[in-house]
């Protein structure tokens, strides 16, 4: 059965989105002449890339919030780039960051409101 997990040692960020790209495209040209619409498990393969992508996405998102924390960046500034608030950019990640990606206390300890 095609999973994500079966997926994704397979697929890097980049391919991954690309793969999905084409998948995606020819769906949705399905409907017009000389389109090789998709079958069913090219359609599995969508969905699951789909998921691939989001989990490669998610895994650099604490490191990435953490160097834009080491290089000045608000809280504010953190949750516009996210498009969610402050407050909720300090709820995802400002716990992780002041206990340290391995829970050490390394983080950068900076204040909530900062």
């Amino acid at each position: 059965m095609l999973t994500p997990e079966s997926l994704e040692g397979h697929f890097t960020l980049v391919t991954a989105a690309a793969r999905y790209d084409a998948l995606r495209l020819r769906d949705a040209l399905a409907g017009k002449p000389d389109a090789q619409p998709l079958s069913r498990d090219e359609a599995l393969e969508m969905l699951a890339l789909g998921e691939v992508i989001a989990r490669k996405a998610a895994y650099g998102r604490q490191p990435s919030v953490g160097s834009a924390r080491a290089l000045g960046a608000s809280w504010s500034q953190i949750g516009a780039a996210q498009g969610i608030s402050k407050q909720a950019a300090w709820e995802a990640h400002g716990r992780w960051l002041e206990g340290g990606a391995d829970g050490s206390g390394g983080g950068e300890g900076r204040e909530r409101g900062a």
